[in-house]
């Protein structure tokens, strides 16, 4: 499926037809279509644009205009900093910018210059030497990852639309009319699940600002905006990662309340979800399904939907091969073209994804964690933490989890408490969470903690924490946690 299959799901549009908003202005497919053409003009000539703007039909019209005019495009993060965004604007020979943040592009000090604005985004501009890209790379999206630079993933405009394809493919029969884009375009898996495959499937995309839907920086997210943003825009699918599904749940609990009627599908993605959260979200009104996805499979893998369903990540996308080799998932697909200056996949167009997991009887992947976050105990017991801390997070009262416990007899665990949640709560979560593990699994002891945020190194962009950074942090406690313990053992 190449690119043009997406402008023909537009063009096959009655030109009248919504398409595109942002709660205050809609945007029809004949509009659309005609500002997608205007601003290939101005990337005539031009080798990769990056946009670094909030969230609304102006970014979605530039990101299409750049894969009509075969510009490669490189989604520019709010969460980076001064030193990674100079550092993705340098590896990707960036020579053009869109942008509601102009001051942050020329503090940068990286040779840009401010030409005029383009529908209220800025347009800024420089010459430098080209890149060597990848043969067909339409974007290059840089994952936060768990170390400072980011990587660049260089991506096929192909491989892409077979991503999204694939998912408005699997969810083709569900009443899906109206998606609401609540994470930042610059993650690729709304980029690609959230505003390509409602496109091809004839869904309006509604682009609100991001504080409106609940977004507060480093203050957190407040699901309560989340809430009134899926009623007010009557929206019938969102994607949500994981902290948030678990937000919005609480808050509906506490509040007695219930997700809006219109709600058909809510896909939840970037890290492992227990039974216990999906659960508590569906008892809430929220049509929660799992999924799986990759930056380097061009995001979604597999997933869940009514009707098949289970206790895992899903089936595979029909766009994917997978495989298992020594327990490590293996997956083939035409997205991936290479890492920006770094290694390109193999003949095979396989990469080795670095997650353990299996696929079922029934056609399901499941994940059994990170092949290089495996613990193994002074048993000799290997333990994937990610299963851990699935079940931590499933109680109420814990906001956020890292389990511990390499060459150690047993493992421990960092927690940050849900706001209201004190110790006592927090020893109960361990215990149910204990009830769920084999005794291998359990956590023998564990550590309140501040929050994992972006602002203290120790979280990404979308909120996964940084599981090196962290264990790194509180090193010292963790030893006087172990050392502790160890004395009352003995004295007992």
């Amino acid at each position: 499926m190449s690119a043009e299959s997406l402008f023909a799901a537009l063009a096959r549009r009655d030109a009248g037809a919504p398409v595109l908003s942002d709660g205050v202005r809609t945007w029809t497919a004949g509009e659309t279509l005609v500002a997608a053409g205007a601003f290939g003009e101005r990337l005539r000539g031009r080798q990769c644009l990056a946009i670094l703007a909030d969230n609304g039909p102006v970014w979605v019209i530039a990101d299409l205009a750049a894969l009509a005019a075969g510009v490669a495009q490189v989604p520019l993060p709010a969460f980076f900093s001064p030193v990674q965004l100079a550092h993705v604007i340098a590896q990707a020979g960036v020579d053009a910018v869109l942008t509601d943040q102009p001051e942050r592009i020329e503090a940068l000090g990286t040779g840009f210059v401010h030409l005029g604005d383009w529908q209220g985004l800025a347009w800024m501009v420089r010459q430098v030497p080209a890149v060597a890209l990848p043969a067909g790379t339409a974007k290059v999206s840089f994952t936060s990852g768990s170390t400072g630079s980011p990587k660049g993933v260089c991506l096929s405009a192909d491989g892409l639309l077979d991503t999204a394809t694939a998912v408005a493919e699997r969810l083709g029969d569900l009443p899906i009319d109206r998606h609401l884009a609540v994470l930042p375009l610059g993650l690729l898996l709304e980029n690609v699940a959230g505003i390509y495959a409602p496109l091809l499937r004839g869904a309006e995309v509604v682009l609100p600002p991001l504080a409106t839907l609940g977004w507060r920086g480093m203050a957190g997210f407040d699901p309560a905006q989340l809430q009134q943003a899926v009623a007010a825009h009557t929206a019938d699918s969102v994607i949500l990662v994981p902290e948030l599904l678990k937000a919005w749940s609480l808050y509906l609990a506490a509040t007695q309340g219930r997700a809006p009627a219109s709600l058909a599908y809510v896909a939840v993605g970037g890290a492992r979800v227990d039974a216990g959260p999906l659960a508590a979200a569906r008892a809430a009104g929220i049509p929660a399904y799992q999924g799986y996805g990759l930056t380097e499979c061009g995001s979604v893998v597999a997933l869940n939907r009514p009707g098949d369903d289970s206790d895992d990540v899903g089936r595979p996308l029909g766009h994917v091969r997978i495989r298992e080799a020594d327990g490590e998932i293996v997956i083939a697909a035409r997205a991936f073209l290479g890492y920006l200056g770094g290694d390109t996949p193999s003949g095979a167009g396989e990469f080795a994804t670095g997650d353990l997991g299996h696929i079922d009887a029934n056609g399901h992947l499941h994940l059994d964690g990170r092949r290089k976050n495996l613990l193994i105990t002074s048993f000799g017991r290997n333990v994937a933490p990610e299963w851990v801390e699935a079940a931590l997070l499933a109680q109420p009262a814990v906001a956020q989890a890292v389990v511990a416990g390499e060459a150690r007899p047993w493992l421990s665990a960092l927690l940050v408490p849900a706001p209201g949640a004190g110790d006592a709560a927090l020893a109960a979560a361990v215990a149910s969470a204990n009830a769920t593990l084999p005794d291998y699994a359990r956590i023998g002891g564990w550590l309140a903690v501040p929050p994992f945020t972006l602002a203290t190194g120790q979280a990404t962009g979308n909120g996964r924490p940084m599981r090196a950074a962290i264990l790194d942090h509180h090193g010292s406690a963790l030893d006087i946690l172990y050392a502790s313990k160890e004395t009352s053992d003995a004295v007992l």
